[in-house]
Parts: C-alpha cells; structure tokens; sequence
C-alpha cells in the first residue's frame, strides 16, 4: 500500500471535525485525531458537535479536553440541534455550515453518505456542499442497522493510541455506559478488523470512505 503524507510545513494543519452526537467523532476517528497530534506539532483542530442535551453537553466537552490536550489550537462547538430531526432542520444546519466555509481546512472527519442514521446522512451531505475542495474523510460508526461496509483509507494506530482512545471514551460518556453495544470490545473488535484489512503493523487501524484524493 501507499501511504498519504500530509504536507508538513510551517504552517499549522488545520483540522475539521465533525460529528452529530456527542461520541461520534471519538468512536469513529478518535484514534486518527490522537495520531496526528502525536505526529504533528502544530495542529489546528475545530471540533463541532451539532446535537446535545445539558448532560451530553457535559460529556462532549470533557472528551474534547481529553482527545485534544496536545492541539496547537482548538475550538469545541456544541450545537442543541435536535437529534433525529437533521433532515427537517436543514436550513439550519445549512445556514451554521456556510459559516464555517473560512476555515479552508486541510483535512475534514465527518459522516459517510452511506450511513444508516439520518442525521449523519445530512451531516455528510452538507459537508460535501459546502466545502467543495478539500481532503474528506467520511467515518463510520458501528450500530444496530449493520451499515458497516468497505473501507478505501486506512489510519494504522499503534497500540498506545488505540488503548488510549478507547480508556478516552469510557471515562468521557457515562451516560453512555448502559447501552449494551458501547464498550471496549466494540470498539476494539471493529478497529482490529480494519487493522487487518490494511496490514497495520499493531493490527489495529480505523477505516474511512474517500470520494476523492488528489496527490
């Protein structure tokens, strides 16, 4: 396999993060994110969160501090759109989008368009519209519809960065613990299988969908 280099110079990498829920980005870049700020000294990472209550606001927000800690420069945003209804709230969401489009980031995590959940469908949508030349990097999440497909691009994590990504996300959501499917064996299981889908040297990676790569 080739690797992708991203451009090292002495301008900080600009990152875009985006996820519906106040877990998303983490369960499904988290390790990608905790990799390129061990590797890059200079990082500019924007963090948005677009739907949280009160108490997952909370969570999303220690997360962010625990994932981010080595950021160059960081903004966490949590938005209160409401969950489930990204679809119907488009114009919204849309109009919150078009104000971001000054970041020109290097480098954008968000949704796949083939994700089974409405509001990441949206999300990922609106991603593409408005930032129109850029690097995306669609995610994926595991869940009870079974969308999980093929990934094209592949991030090899080494065994300190997968452990600590999951020990991350176990101490930031809480409210999360209850649910049967949030937990470490999930999160390893599926970061194992990519790991081995790509070759990793540790055997684990975390696996993404890109439309287009311009090298």
């Amino acid at each position: 396999m080739i690797p992708l280099l991203l451009q090292k110079s002495d301008a900080p990498l600009k990152v875009l993060c985006l996820g519906s829920h106040s877990d998303d980005i983490e369960i499904a870049c988290g390790g990608s994110i905790l990799r390129l700020l061990s590797e890059h000294q200079q990082i500019d990472i924007t963090w948005i969160v677009f739907s949280s209550n009160d108490e997952r606001e909370q969570e999303a927000r220690k997360s962010a501090e625990l994932f981010l800690r080595q950021a160059h420069r960081k903004e966490v945003i949590i938005e209160h759109f409401r969950d489930g209804f990204f679809p119907f709230d488009g114009t919204k969401i849309k109009d919150f989008f078009e104000s971001f489009k000054h970041l020109s980031p290097d480098l954008i995590f968000s949704h796949s368009r083939k994700d089974a959940h409405q509001d990441h469908r949206a999300l990922a949508e609106l991603t593409w519209n408005t930032f129109r030349n850029h690097l995306i990097l669609e995610y994926e999440i595991p869940k009870y519809d079974g969308d999980l497909g093929q990934p094209n691009f592949f991030v090899p994590l080494h065994e300190s960065i997968y452990k600590q990504k999951v020990s991350f996300l176990m101490q930031a959501f809480q409210t999360q613990r209850s649910k049967r499917w949030f937990e470490e064996q999930t999160f390893l299981a599926l970061m194992r299988l990519r790991g081995m889908e790509c070759n990793a040297p540790s055997g684990y990676a975390e696996g993404f969908y890109s439309r287009k790569v311009v090298i």
